[in-house]
């Protein structure tokens, strides 16, 4: 099926054919014949590199052309950035619509997205705007769900759950697209969301899945090849096969810190074997790292630096975004030559390499030892083999290292199924948030009608309602009980309150623990004494650093005691541990409201400028959280401090620089300057000469025009 002969507006045939798209793939043309261009809401159940994305494309087109407007919802902010730029380049050029991404402040109903055709959004953030009741969202003539096959993910599958659902009752009627490489139930999913389902192995670069044991790999389908012996490592080994034939590797890891291991021996292996990088690639390498470098100097980003510039790193959540942005561009250009990556890089950026080396199919899991990781996850890591244009065929290879584990191997993972997509809406952490979500939007007003909401879910076309009745009525009860909802008799409402914790996008739990706190803490609690009680919240999330001694935690504790909201347990207490959790957490987000640069930081306590990302951006979300139900609950002191503190968190500044660090342009750094400087205030600044800000550490001229244009 030809390009030229597809009835789509000419703006798309121009940029499809700009972009060298001719002719369709085979799966593309099924969902055209199954009618994607009338109108039809199908599951593409396709794999990697088929074309899904561009078949959603093409059906949204014809909805702009007459006037509608589409929400393309992803899982993950990267992905989001990445679909902006392919809509800009396939749907805006030439056409005069519009895109925009929207990924974060879960406190707004972002009115200004109405002026665009086409928005670009995480799952979490369309449940935010559904809470906010955007009226936009009403204008909505087509929703793409990409990678639907997360709807069976513990932490994210509810939320997108509740998204369908939500949207379908809304809505009503409307063009649903679900897009996934991985779902073996395609037809449960399509007979719930009312879709045709289109299923197909068909991949643009075949696929070769297998097993490596040593020097030998062994595929599914009985060849079986034996590798050059150029490394004593199997891992280092294999992927020094592939780069001999001109191709590129990406490693899964189970850990971080066998991640950064793997990729540190192929950094040492590239440097020793000085063939595998041409000149102009090393010359290109290096500038990778020195651009990585200017960003900030640790001996974290160092290692990566050395890594980088011999043509190897690793990719996991403890980059910062620019690190990770850098990594995905250098493989991309092809002179990265392997990254060793976590799981949570096959979940949607889109890095393919000629070779998929999976280092071991166990993963740790508290209480459980190491066990077998899904065999949805495994498909997910092979999906990632083979780059269309540069590869004539993928290979994805597990390392096994006893032949009874070979056999194991090739049996579940190599020749199984994905297991089936489950809904994992029944749990209480998830069901408090989204019936209080669902009791403040005031479309239940009884208990049935609660009932019969989550009788359209995904859980309920599975199992039936009934199988979560006693869990909602339970989650009903403690919402009651924290003064969230109000129940008479069979009627059901939600008190200020309440619709307030819902609109936040926070736990309930999260507002019962900080009223809590409230209600007994102190009335002048210090800067640290407010972190450490947001800490003590589920929103604010644990991560990897220093395990630092009892006795220093000890000796800080008793310096800090006097400013805390909440005195420290007895030791012997079975929340103490928790406490000293939130603790150590507040220790690092108070080094960096006092602009403790992050290299430093990491030298402190060991976190990651990923982590670090993470929990300021939370920990700053949950502050102002904190602000506004001070203020709806009627503890007026703390509103102000709470609402300071979570501006010190975003910017991560002293108190007397927030003025200045609100500025674009002005980082936390450059306003330190300028207040060294003598500028102290927007005031004194607005009276400043160009030649005298000049002078500044940081300051430039295209700083200087940035301040003119605010000032």
């Amino acid at each position: 099926m030809l390009v030229e002969e597809l009835p789509i507006p000419q703006f798309l045939k121009e940029n499809l054919l700009n972009a060298g798209i001719r002719e369709l793939y085979p799966p593309q043309a099924e969902a055209i014949k199954a009618g994607v261009l009338d109108g039809e809401n199908l599951i593409l159940a396709t794999p990697t590199a088929s074309g899904k994305t561009l078949i959603a494309l093409m059906a949204a087109s014809i909805h702009l052309v007459r006037g509608g407007k589409i929400l393309y919802l992803v899982p993950l902010r990267a992905l989001a950035s990445e679909k902006l730029q392919e809509i800009q380049e396939l749907l805006c050029k030439g056409s005069g619509f519009k895109v925009a991404a929207s990924t974060g402040d879960y406190d707004s109903s972002d009115p200004w997205l109405a002026k665009y055709d086409i928005i670009v959004a995480t799952n979490e953030k369309a449940d935010s705007l559904l809470r906010h009741r955007a009226e936009w969202i009403d204008d909505l003539t087509m929703i793409v769900f990409d990678e639907l096959h997360l709807l069976g993910d513990e932490d994210r599958g509810p939320t997108l759950e509740m998204v369908i659902t939500k949207l379908k009752r809304r809505l009503g009627d409307f063009q649903t697209l679900g897009l996934s490489a991985t779902i073996s139930n395609a037809e449960e999913l399509a007979e719930w969301l009312g879709a045709k389902p289109i299923i197909s192995d068909w991949r643009p670069v075949p696929l070769k899945e297998g097993v490596l044991y040593g020097l030998q790999a062994e595929f599914a389908d009985g060849d079986v090849r034996r590798l050059e012996q150029m490394d004593e490592n199997v891992i280092v080994n294999a992927v020094l096969n592939v780069l001999k034939e001109g191709g590129q590797a990406l490693v899964f890891a189970p850990t971080r810190r066998s991640a950064e291991n793997y990729a540190m021996r192929l950094a040492q292996a590239f440097t020793r074997r000085l063939g595998i990088l041409r000149d102009d690639e090393r010359e290109e390498l290096r500038r990778y790292a020195k651009e990585l470098l200017a960003e900030e100097r640790s001996i974290f980003t160092e290692n990566l630096a050395k890594m980088i510039a011999a043509g190897a790193a690793f990719h996991h959540a403890g980059l910062s975004y620019n690190q990770r942005r850098i990594i995905e561009e250098a493989f991309r250009s092809r002179v990265l030559k392997a990254v060793v990556a976590t799981p949570t890089l096959a979940a949607g950026v889109n890095l393919p390499a000629r070779l998929v080396l999976i280092a071991g199919i166990r993963r740790y899991q508290v209480g459980r030892g190491y066990v077998g990781i899904p065999v949805l996850e495994y498909k997910q890591f092979c999906g990632r083999a083979g780059r269309p244009g540069y590869d004539e065929i993928g290979y994805a290879l597990t390392v096994v290292r006893r032949r009874d584990e070979k056999e194991y191997v090739m049996e579940k993972y190599v020749m199984g199924e994905p297991e089936r997509i489950r809904s994992r809406l029944a749990s209480e952490r998830h069901l408090r948030t989204h019936v209080l979500a669902i009791i403040a939007s005031e479309e239940p007003r009884t208990l049935d009608e609660l009932m019969k909401f989550f009788d359209e879910t995904f859980l309920a076309h599975i199992y039936g309602g009934y199988v979560i009745e006693g869990l909602i009525m339970d989650v009903v009860d403690f919402l009651e009980s924290a003064r969230f909802i109000e129940v008479r008799g069979d009627e059901v409402r939600a008190t200020r309150l309440g619709r307030r914790v819902s609109q936040l996008y926070i736990d309930p739990l999260t507002a019962v623990i900080l009223l809590e706190i409230y209600e007994r803490g102190a009335k002048s609690p210090s800067a640290f004494g407010l972190l450490h009680s947001i800490a003590l919240t589920p929103d604010v999330p644990t991560i990897p650093m220093k395990r630092l001694g009892s006795g220093i935690l000890e000796s800080e504790l008793d310096r800090r005691a006097d400013g805390l909201m909440i005195p420290p347990p007895d030791p012997e207490e079975e929340n103490y541990e928790e406490y000293m959790e939130a603790f150590r957490l507040a220790l690092v987000l108070e080094a960096w409201i006092n602009e403790v640069p992050e290299g430093e930081l990491y030298e402190r306590f060991r976190v990651q400028p990923g982590d670090m990302a993470a929990l300021r951006e939370r920990a700053s979300w949950i502050a102002y959280a904190a602000s506004q139900i001070a203020k709806i609950a009627g503890y007026r002191e703390y509103v102000q401090p709470y609402d300071k503190l979570s501006d010190r968190l975003r910017y991560g500044v002293r108190e007397e620089l927030l003025p200045l660090v609100k500025l674009r342009g002005i980082g936390r750094v450059r306003a330190r300057a300028l207040y060294r400087a003598g500028y102290t205030s927007i005031e004194k600044l607005r009276e400043a000469r160009p030649e005298e800000l000049m002078k500044i550490p940081g300051i430039g001229s295209r700083i200087i025009e940035l301040l003119k244009e605010q000032l």
